[in-house]
């Protein structure tokens, strides 16, 4: 009998081990059943985001959905060590006669396996056999080893969100907030800064590979919300995918090679993170009249455009490639998204901020408010007085 509860524990530690090993140290996806964090994190998020959006202030909203992520790197930490006290707690259970004095129970051993991991170290109990005084140092050192490392992936969570975030805060002074593509061409127009488009895709291609690298390998790195209000690297990457996509479809006059492959690695981009998630989005239907408006803003603005109808067409194939799985990701991290979300009169405005927890709908370049006032007020304020 007590060969099997020691084999019980060591199931425990095998377990826990494995999956501190592969959401820590492996630095790629590991799609296994085996993991704790793979059984944890998603009924967790799903539970706090459906509190959340119970919120009828959108900013409430947002702050409570952002404490997610910090919370579920302690919560993680918390679950490894309680299953590796768990684990040591059966294995000196099983050789409870070599600790002295004697432990009477289950719980005193579990007692003397969480001061071992903690490196607490009382001394009411004492290992005094080989095998309890190696599990002893192991469980010492295991329980130092998982805190380091928990330490460390803290720090290398925090730089790579920090990353992401430098070209989604810049992005705001180029395409308002939050972001339309529309607006971003209509930016560099207005600034004669056309021929900087190229160099913007560019960076925006060095981002999105980074981001694909990192938040694919680290999954816990998507449910890190912005620090400021009304952006969202998902609607951030949206618009620039929308701006590659007018460059390759609508607009003449400007280089499209960066604009393609920029298209491509973003796409890539959001299917591997759909993928990971378990998430689907087809397509993304363009509504003709909307269409019509941005073309008429881009027009205005003085760009060099191709016949509506082919572009309508072309614009719609080539968002076909991202848009739907961008709006699966936006809803899932019920985040704010603008959206190209059927006809508007003209003069009316089409960005607002998508309620979390609603179904996402396309798109990144509808047109924004002609009031300041509106603008300045940002769509979760307008989101919240319309709650």
């Amino acid at each position: 009998m007590d060969v099997l509860i020691g084999l019980l524990g060591l199931a425990c530690l095998g377990l826990a081990l494995w999956d501190i090993f592969e959401t820590i140290v492996v630095p790629r996806p590991t799609p296994s059943r085996l993991r704790l964090s793979r059984h944890i994190l998603e009924p967790a998020w799903l539970a706090w985001r459906a509190i959340a959006i119970r919120f009828r202030s959108g900013l409430d909203r947002d702050a409570l959905l952002g404490f997610f992520a910090p919370g579920a790197a302690v919560l993680l930490l918390a679950v490894w060590l309680l299953v590796l006290v768990l684990g040591y707690g059966l294995i000196f259970f099983a050789l409870r006669g070599e600790l002295r004095p004697s432990p009477t129970s289950f719980g005193e051993t579990l007692y003397y396996a969480g001061t071992s991991v903690l490196t607490l170290g009382y001394g009411d109990f004492v290992a005094g056999g080989t095998l309890s005084r190696i599990a002893s140092l192991t469980a010492a050192a295991s329980g130092l080893g998982v805190v380091a490392l928990v330490i460390t992936f803290l720090f290398s969570l925090f730089g790579s969100y920090q990353r992401r975030e430098v070209l989604v805060v810049t992005l705001s002074a180029r395409a308002k907030s939050p972001p339309s593509a529309a607006t971003l061409l209509e930016t560099y127009a207005r600034l004669d800064m056309v021929g900087e488009l190229p160099a913007l895709f560019a960076e925006w291609e060095r981002w999105t590979a980074e981001v694909l690298d990192s938040h694919v390998a680290y999954p816990l790195l998507g449910f890190f919300r912005s620090s400021h209000d009304n952006v969202s690297w998902i609607s951030s990457l949206g618009a620039v995918l929308d701006a590659a996509a007018l460059v390759l479809t609508t607009i003449r006059g400007v280089p499209r090679g960066q604009a393609e492959i920029t298209k491509r690695v973003g796409a890539h981009l959001v299917e591997d993170i759909t993928n990971n998630f378990h998430l689907s989005g087809d397509g993304s239907a363009v509504d003709r009249e909307q269409f019509q408006q941005v073309y008429g803003r881009l027009e205005r603005a003085g760009y060099e455009l191709e016949p509506e109808q082919q572009a309508w067409h072309r614009f719609e194939r080539a968002r076909g490639s991202y848009a739907g799985r961008l709006e699966a990701l936006a809803e899932y991290w019920a985040t704010p998204a603008t959206l190209w979300d059927g006809p508007k009169k003209v003069g009316e405005s089409a960005v607002h901020a998508q309620p979390p927890g609603a179904p996402a709908r396309s798109t990144n370049i509808a047109p924004q408010p002609s009031s300041a006032t509106e603008d300045a007020l940002g769509p979760a304020a307008r989101a919240r007085a319309g709650d």
